[in-house]
């Protein structure tokens, strides 16, 4: 096997046709989140704290949920206000509310605690996350101190579509799971396909 191809099946097929996007905006597919609510039920009340264009906010909507949807970068979306969820107390905004998103995966750690310590006890958070955020010595710390309930691995690879533009996007070699932290969980995390 060559090297193209190693790095082929290693690397996201949007970072190998150019740069990343500046704000790493990567819209997650409708039909991810659709599985995700074949799966587990969510509070009533959802926070999408990194809504893009509402691809993760709509299909909640759909499925009966009241969502508030903010962003960093208003992209036509949710609250016209942009809102920094890492540099805000987000204990107003989270009362009551599970938090579903695709953050950022640069900064995915920090939404993954900044959510955690938002919600109240017994509230949910669900990141739509690389496979590959369950390696390394930094978020090995971040699941000790917040193992994640359940993983739920997608069976067929997903696609998350740089700038929202699924057509440029046929196929990923990244695999992604859904990982759910129940505030107050304590466990070993359970891992399941879907």
């Amino acid at each position: 096997m060559n090297n193209n191809a190693i790095y082929t099946t290693i690397v996201s097929k949007n970072k190998i046709n150019g740069v990343r996007q500046q704000d790493d905006f990567y819209a997650t597919s409708p039909e991810a989140v659709k599985k995700l609510l074949d799966v587990r039920k969510f509070s009533k009340n959802i926070w999408e704290c990194a809504c893009g264009k509402g691809h993760i906010s709509n299909v909640l909507i759909e499925g009966g949920h009241n969502v508030l949807s903010t962003d960093l970068v208003y992209r036509g979306y949710g609250e016209k206000n942009s809102y920094d969820f890492l540099k805000n107390n987000n204990k107003e905004f989270a009362e009551g509310r599970d938090i579903i998103t695709n953050p950022p995966y640069k900064y995915a750690a920090e939404f993954v605690e900044k959510a955690i310590d938002s919600i109240q006890e017994g509230h949910q958070v669900a990141m739509f996350l690389k496979l590959t955020f369950l390696e390394g010595q930094k978020r090995k710390m971040l699941f000790r101190k917040y193992p994640p309930r359940f993983v739920y691995v997608f069976s067929k690879r997903t696609n998350c579509a740089k700038n929202a533009d699924f057509e440029k996007c046929a196929n990923n070699a990244v695999a992604y799971a859904w990982f759910i932290w129940i505030k107050g969980y304590n466990g070993e995390p359970v891992i399941r396909w879907i």
